[in-house]
C-alpha cells in the first residue's frame, strides 16, 4: 500500500525488488491497473500482511524499550510532524539514496516493513546501533581456534622431526 503526503491511500501490490523507479513507485492496484505514483508525493510504502488489517487496532509508533532486532534504531520525523521509530538495516549495501526501508516498532501490527522516501522526511535521528555481538565474537573465536589448531599441528611436526633426528 502507498500512503501519499495528502493522506490518500492507494492499495495495491508492489514487487519488493523493483517497486522503486527512478522518480516513482510502481504499483499494481487491486483492479489490475499499473500506476506510477510520483516519489515526491509518497509518504510511505507499506508492506502489509493484508489490505484490511484490524480497524480497531492502534499501532505503536515507538519502541517501549530497547529493541531486540539488529540494526540501527532510528526515529523518523515526517513533513506533517508525525514521528515514527523503526529498525534500519546496519548494512551500507541495503541503503538506497531515495529512502529508507525500516522494520516498524510494532511487530504485531499489519505492517511488516515500511519504505519511507527521503523527500517525505524533515529529520532522521539514529538512537542506537543494536547488535547481539555475534559478529564481533564469532571471528575472534574462530581465529583463536585456528591459532590453537595451527600450534598443535606445529608441535606435532617438530615432535615427529625430533623423533626422526634421534634415530
Amino acid at each position: 500500500m502507498v500512503r501519499k503526503l495528502d493522506k490518500e491511500l492507494v492499495k495495491g501490490y508492489v514487487n519488493p525488488a523493483t517497486f522503486l523507479g527512478e522518480s516513482s513507485v510502481d504499483l499494481l492496484d487491486r483492479e489490475g491497473h499499473v500506476l506510477a505514483v510520483p516519489l515526491e508525493s509518497v509518504k510511505a510504502v507499506y508492506f502489509v500482511r493484508d489490505f484490511e488489517g484490524d480497524p480497531g487496532y492502534t499501532e505503536r509508533k515507538a519502541f517501549l524499550r530497547r529493541p531486540r532486532l539488529d540494526g540501527l534504531w532510528v526515529r523518523l520525523t515526517f513533513k506533517d510532524e508525525e514521528v515514527l521509530e523503526g529498525i534500519l538495516a546496519n548494512n551500507l549495501l541495503e541503503l538506497d539514496a531515495r529512502g529508507f526501508l525500516i522494520t516498524p516498532a510494532d511487530l504485531s501490527s499489519n505492517n511488516l516493513r515500511i519504505f519511507i522516501p527521503r523527500s517525505a522526511l524533515t529529520g532522521l535521528e539514529v538512537l542506537a546501533a543494536i547488535s547481539d555481538g555475534a559478529a564481533r565474537r564469532g571471528p575472534a573465536r574462530t581465529a583463536s581456534a585456528r591459532r590453537k589448531a595451527a600450534a598443535a599441528s606445529q608441535i606435532g611436526l617438530f615432535a615427529s622431526q625430533q623423533a626422526t633426528d634421534n634415530k
